[in-house]
């Protein structure tokens, strides 16, 4: 068995901001692996908020040697971006030498669409309100907030989206104070989730604080581990492959979330379509689907995954499963 790993970049369509800084492209790794006959591929994105970068991860997948399956992987990798993209080529192996699609293999029913939210940038009140105006006709709007003066941001959104269902993500950039003050407010806007709006190491204060609105678990929930720590904090948790290092394992976690009373957000970083089409499989019935990290691309894989009012599709056999 032959791993490869290439750098891929894709432009973005326009800059792209969070609490924690800004970006003008995705720069993924794209992982081959091959058994002479097949040839499976996946995608993960280095995240420096994980002390992530695309040279640690090129050398964890390419320290990886001989026969490796799926199973023998959760020994070999811990959950994160290199364990993601050698999990989700696997996969795509598994699927070609079986002649079955992926989620045949993992024992689910066939895939459909499902509608995705599509992210507005964290800018200036002016600049948030053009782009939710723009996006006005989306279902699902996801604004990225974290700022101790995001009152008139929120506003803004909302004046610009009317009838848009509306989730905010703070990415850990508020303080249990600044999210108190906001609350009534995100009540009284109509917004439907709150995703990490404290940092995780700091979330021990949502325990007993008065949750209006559902609070999403994202940098707190990684992988099964996770699920403890976040009783009494979290309504909702966000799974993300690059998190969980792997489709194996978001499968796994959102069983046991569910089993223990968590709803089920799916979320993505920015990626391309390779990167997303595995989430789609985790992504059917839940509460939340985030996967819109293509169409913030202003370039994308050969066959992309299809955005239509039905939301986002399940991926052809051509781009991966």
């Amino acid at each position: 068995m032959e791993f490869s790993v290439s750098r891929d970049d894709f432009k973005l369509a326009q800059v792209f901001t969070i609490s924690r800084g800004s970006r003008t492209e995705a720069n993924v790794l794209t992982v081959r692996v091959r058994d002479g006959a097949h040839e499976g591929i996946g995608e993960c994105v280095p995240y420096a908020r994980y002390d992530e970068t695309l040279d640690s991860v090129e050398a964890e997948i390419l320290g990886l040697s001989g026969t490796v399956d799926r199973a023998a992987l959760y020994d070999l990798l811990p959950a994160g971006a290199a364990r993601n993209a050698v999990d989700c080529a696997l996969w795509d192996l598994e699927a070609k030498r079986a002649g079955k699609r992926a989620w045949e293999l993992a024992g689910l029913p066939q895939p459909g669409p499902e509608i995705t939210a599509y992210t507005l940038s964290l800018d200036t009140p002016e600049k948030m309100r053009e782009q939710a105006a723009k996006h006005a006709y989306r279902p699902l709007l996801k604004i990225k907030l974290g700022t101790p003066d995001d009152m008139p941001r929120l506003e803004a959104v909302r004046a610009g989206a009317p009838k848009s269902t509306i989730i905010v993500d703070a990415n850990e950039g508020w303080s249990a104070e600044v999210y108190a003050d906001l609350a009534p407010h995100l009540v009284r806007l109509g917004v439907a989730l709150v995703e990490q709006p404290l940092p995780a190491k700091d979330d021990e204060a949502l325990r007993g604080m008065e949750r209006p609105v559902p609070v999403c678990a994202d940098e707190s929930c990684h992988d099964r581990t996770s699920l403890a720590a976040l009783k009494g904090k979290y309504d909702v948790i966000n799974i993300k492959l690059d998190k969980t290092g792997g489709l194996t394992e978001a499968l796994e976690l959102k069983k046991a979330a569910l089993a223990e009373g968590y709803k089920v957000m799916v979320g993505c970083m920015v990626g391309s379509s390779l990167a997303m089409a595995p989430a789609t499989l985790v992504a059917q019935g839940v509460m939340v689907t985030d996967l819109d990290g293509p169409l913030l691309l202003a370039e994308d894989r050969k066959t992309p995954l299809i955005f239509d009012e039905a939301g986002v599709h399940p991926p052809a056999p051509e781009l991966w499963g």
